[in-house]
């Protein structure tokens, strides 16, 4: 199984496949452009930019499941982050990233790429680890999405290849994006 086995909705309501990005390198992100990590939009859209051309892709859904962060209908949320942060990458309607209403394809992600924990060598991992342990232990348990901008790098085979945590910035991915596009 991979991700091309996923059907998914566009912003605008439009079921597609996920095989139309076959032997593309994906980054797949949980957002919410209202969250105080909204501003990976900015570095999200420089990769996409930098990297599309290479056969990248990014593909944002939308979740307002974290402290509800997304509260807009779908074509807010598509004119906000257009207006916003310049975003011109692919967004697709509001989804659940966790839990029983999780949507099929992040349960899949989330079995392909468990959660490995937060880099609490740095004061952001550190952060995000005691707050969500102090506020939301339920959320921190087990290898769910933690929080937005949860993101998953793709192979060109649809296959899982990394996991990055909401601390962890769009261009630190950029090495292994670079590398991904080069196989």
């Amino acid at each position: 199984m991979s991700i091309y086995d996923f059907k998914v909705n566009t912003i605008d309501g439009k079921t597609v496949e996920l095989s139309m990005y076959h032997k593309k390198v994906l980054l797949i992100v949980n957002t919410a452009s209202m969250c105080s990590y909204s501003r990976q939009f900015t570095e999200l859209q420089k990769l996409y930019e930098n990297h599309t051309k290479q056969g990248f892709e990014i593909l944002g859904f939308p979740c307002n499941q974290f402290n509800e962060k997304e509260p807009g209908n779908n074509s807010e949320v598509q004119e906000y982050c257009k207006n916003n942060f310049g975003v011109t990458f692919p967004l697709f309607e509001k989804v659940e990233a966790r839990g029983q209403t999780a949507h099929p394809l992040f349960e899949f992600l989330t079995k392909q790429a468990p959660f490995q924990g937060f880099d609490t060598q740095t004061p952001n991992g550190e952060w995000m680890q005691n707050f969500l342990q102090e506020k939301y232990p339920a959320i921190y348990a087990g290898d769910g999405v933690k929080w937005n901008f949860t993101k998953f790098l793709i192979d060109r085979n649809g296959q899982v290849y990394n996991r990055y945590e909401t601390t962890t910035e769009p261009f630190e991915i950029q090495p292994a994006i670079k590398g991904l596009l080069l196989e």
